[in-house]
């Protein structure tokens, strides 16, 4: 009786594993088929049409009323992140940069460095050659988070 017992609250846990926890997997709800019928299959071994019965209409029950339970929006919101990410990583350099904007290479570009434009450090890059510290550069373009510069010739 007791094994019985032990295999269907098995299965109401393996079930709740995998609507919670192992979703997508379907590894804790084969688990909890096989529980849940070997319970079965023991219930009428011992007590015939009437064991299994019982034992059915429990399994059922249990499944049925622990499903509502857990799938219920209160349930979800104690168990789920509910706050939201509303920022950014930073603003992009053509939100500060424009073509034609001078500054000096704080790094070696090598094709990339760092380059100081109005006080400000950004991540750049010379397609022509490599630049060497304290270089005077010009903004000639952007690609995502670099900043695309030129060298100015020397005066």
């Amino acid at each position: 009786m007791w094994i019985i017992v032990f295999l269907v609250i098995l299965g109401t846990l393996l079930l709740l594993g995998e609507l919670l926890i192992f979703t997508g997997t379907a590894i804790a709800g084969l688990l909890s088929v096989v529980a849940y019928g070997v319970a079965a299959y023991l219930a009428w071994n011992l007590y015939s049409w009437t064991g299994l019965a019982v034992v059915l209409g429990v399994i059922i029950l249990l499944s049925v009323v622990a499903s509502a339970i857990f799938l219920r929006s209160r349930t979800w919101k104690g168990l789920t992140l509910s706050s939201s990410i509303d920022s950014v990583s930073q603003p992009t350099p053509e939100a500060n940069l424009s073509i034609g904007q001078q500054g000096v290479t704080t790094t070696r570009l090598a094709p990339s460095g760092k380059v100081e434009i109005n006080g400000n450090i950004y991540e750049a890059r010379c397609n022509e050659a490599y630049v060497d510290p304290r270089t005077k550069v010009e903004v000639v373009g952007f690609d995502n988070f670099t900043v695309l510069v030129k060298v100015l010739p020397n005066k």
